[in-house]
Parts: C-alpha cells; sequence; structure tokens
C-alpha cells in the first residue's frame, strides 16, 4: 500500500474522503442527534476520540494480530475505547451523556471506525493512523456542528443553546439568540430537517469542488501548436 503525506491525509479527512458528506458513512447518529450545534459538537468529539485511540492501539498491533481473526479485534478494540469515553462523559458532562442516549455506545458499530481501522490504520505507521483518525474524526465533527447549527437556526433561533451542558456555567453566556421571539420551523428538528440539511451540505460541497476544478482547468496553460 502506498504511504500518503501528511497533508494528503488531511485533505482526505476534511474534504475529499469526508465520512459524513463523501462516504455517507455514520448517518444514523449524523442524522438523528444534529438538533443542536452543542449536540452534534459531543457526539463528533466522541467519534474523533475513538477513531485517534482505535487507530492507534490497531496500528500498534497491527503485526500480532492474524489475518483470520483482525476484524474481532478491532471491534474489541473499538468496543473497549468506546466503553471508556462512555463512562468519562457520563461521570463529567452527565445531561449532555442523557441527551446522546444510545447513540454513544453505538459508536462501536459506525462504520467509519471499522472501515478506517481495515483500511489505513491496520496498514500504516502509528503517527500516519493517529492523523487519520484526528482528520477523520475532525471533518466528521464538522459537518456534525454545521448540520446542528442549521438546524438549530431553523428550528429554534438559537445558537449554541444548552452550550452550559458541555463548558459548564460559564457555557450559558455563549447561547446567541438570534431571532426575537420566534416561533420555530418544527420542519428543521424533525428528521426530515436532518436528511434536506445534509443534502444541502452535500450539494454545496459539490458546487464548490465543481467551481476549484474549473478554476484548476482554466488556469493550466494551452501549449501552441509546433512550427513546422
Amino acid at each position: 500500500m502506498n504511504t500518503p503525506g501528511y497533508s494528503e491525509i488531511i485533505r482526505q479527512g476534511l474534504w475529499h474522503n469526508n465520512a459524513g458528506t463523501v462516504q455517507l458513512l455514520g448517518l444514523c447518529p449524523l442524522l438523528a442527534v444534529t438538533t443542536s450545534v452543542v449536540n452534534g459538537l459531543g457526539m463528533g468529539l466522541a467519534t474523533t476520540l475513538t477513531l485517534v485511540t482505535s487507530n492507534v492501539i490497531i496500528s500498534l498491533i497491527r503485526g500480532l494480530v492474524r489475518s483470520e481473526v483482525r476484524i474481532p479485534v478491532y471491534v474489541l478494540v473499538i468496543a473497549s475505547a468506546v466503553t471508556v469515553i462512555e463512562l468519562v462523559m457520563n461521570a463529567w458532562f452527565h445531561d449532555l451523556h442523557v441527551i446522546l442516549g444510545i447513540f454513544i455506545p453505538l459508536i462501536v458499530t459506525n462504520c467509519v471506525i471499522i472501515g478506517r481501522a481495515e483500511s489505513f490504520a491496520s496498514k500504516q505507521t502509528v503517527d500516519r493512523a493517529l492523523l487519520d483518525g484526528l482528520a477523520m474524526g475532525i471533518g466528521f465533527t464538522l459537518v456534525l456542528v454545521l448540520l446542528g447549527g442549521m438546524r438549530e437556526l431553523l428550528g429554534q433561533g438559537t445558537l449554541l443553546a444548552q452550550a452550559h451542558l458541555m463548558f459548564g456555567e460559564a457555557g450559558k453566556a455563549l447561547t446567541l439568540t438570534l431571532l426575537e421571539d420566534y416561533r420555530g420551523f418544527l420542519l428543521a428538528i424533525l428528521p426530515p430537517g436532518a436528511f434536506i440539511g445534509l443534502g444541502l451540505i452535500i450539494a454545496g460541497m459539490n458546487v464548490i469542488n465543481v467551481r476549484y476544478e474549473r478554476k484548476a482547468a482554466a488556469a493550466v496553460p494551452v501549449a501552441s501548436p509546433a512550427k513546422a
């Protein structure tokens, strides 16, 4: 397998191979919990920690695991990481843990994590596996936060509502009420709003990619015909 450069790993994780908008993996938590920025950020950070931890451990033990049992071993590593993260969230961010509910332990079954373990971490060095987990996690988190912000703004007219669940009492000052006396747009909070919002994000990324490709093609100099 070719060894990718660090900059390529970052680009793939954040944009070109983003788990939420390109690979379309992990859609269950992505669509279910993103009713607010705080919910999306909490789930994104938990997923990122799981990706980084599992990638590093799997890269470290890749020479010790027989190919016949690699998938059960990967799942065991991921489940152990998720269990620790869930216990920490329950202890330090209990209210947020209650809101996210079953979707925290369901990180174990997230296709993003097992996919990166099988396709990347098990074939690369520890430093690249760590960076891949971090880039993929941040890219996934950005989509969660963006979608959560869109739905919260349209559904409630606020941003960072209930920020104290993650940042403590100081988080109450972070809440922004952008629309006073706003009745809310119910569709944005309901499941169909999640699908529509994700579709708009994917469409926006496609537009940016097309414009970038056109600019890159226009910047390539056209070779002049050779003189006889």
